[in-house]
């Protein structure tokens, strides 16, 4: 399976479209979900003004002026511009500390306001969200299984548990553990990476929220539906990006992206072939399983 060559701008809809039978909405799910698949595995040349926009907004946010925007076109050619930002672990190692020193890392702050927006994001969701209490059988107690979504629905597990399953942690399967966390192992070798967000492939949330709210199963106030929406508009239109104080560093989309079906995967997940992912500057990392 190979990227599409255009941009699927369906995924703009939020127009709310709720009814029918859950399985009517599962039909509906699945289009929105390959929508934001496309998204995804995009190798269209990144919309920088509206990337700029966005990442602009976000740091608006995070009470940040605009930054200076650094493009580059491969993670490959971030790396000598992020030498020293902090990495997960030093985040997590300021969260800690009693009394932490200097400023608040941009790249936290911004962490926290995007936490923020899923949890209001899903406060707005008509049912009880999985995404914040796993939802259980009620006899057993247990999770819900994962099966095929028909086979789910049709055995009783409710339509909510199966778009968590089917949109949400299928797309996360696909774009962190098929993409996103073997590029990241090929780009830092043994050294941790510097924090990032990673553009298009930070898709999964999104589309989640996206789908939730075109299906009319959830009402989002103003501001986090706005919010929602500077997100998607940078899925939709750059790769990978660092942070800093005062300059963010981007990655345009790639050159050429090949994917694969997971075998035995319940809910059409993918990963990239080993030597499917080439940059516009010729980067081709060496993925490994």
């Amino acid at each position: 399976m190979s990227a599409p060559a255009r941009r699927d701008d369906a995924a703009k809809s939020p127009q709310a479209v709720r009814s029918g039978s859950p399985h009517d909405l599962w039909q509906q799910a699945i289009r929105i979900r390959q929508e934001w698949l496309d998204q995804a595995l995009s190798t269209q040349p990144a919309d920088r003004p509206t990337a700029e926009r966005c990442l602009t907004g976000i740091y608006a946010r995070a009470s940040r002026p605009r930054p200076r925007f650094e493009w580059v076109d491969s993670p490959d050619k971030a790396r000598a511009l992020i030498s020293g930002w902090p990495t997960l672990d030093q985040l997590y190692e300021r969260i800690r500390d009693p009394r932490p020193r200097g400023t608040t890392p941009v790249a936290s702050d911004i962490a926290m306001i995007a936490s923020q927006l899923r949890g209001a994001l899903s406060a707005g969701v008509t049912h009880t969200d999985p995404e914040l209490s796993p939802v259980r059988a009620s006899k057993t107690r247990e999770p819900w299984p994962e099966l095929a979504p028909l086979q789910a629905l049709d055995s009783g597990v409710p339509l909510a548990v199966v778009l968590h399953q089917g949109v949400r942690a299928a797309l996360h399967r696909s774009l962190a553990h098929g993409y996103r966390l073997p590029v990241r192992a090929a780009l830092a070798g043994d050294d941790p990476a510097p924090v990032c967000w990673y553009g298009q492939q930070d898709a999964s949330w999104i589309a989640y929220y996206d789908t939730l709210r075109r299906l009319g199963l959830a009402r989002y106030g103003p501001d986090e539906a706005g919010h929602l929406d500077t997100w998607a508009d940078l899925a939709r239109s750059c790769g990978w990006w660092w942070p800093g104080e005062d300059v963010c560093v981007v990655v345009d989309r790639p050159e050429v992206i090949r994917t694969e079906p997971v075998p035995g995967t319940a809910h059409d997940q993918i990963r990239l072939q080993p030597r499917g992912l080439r940059y516009r500057d010729g980067w081709q990392p060496l993925l490994s399983r």
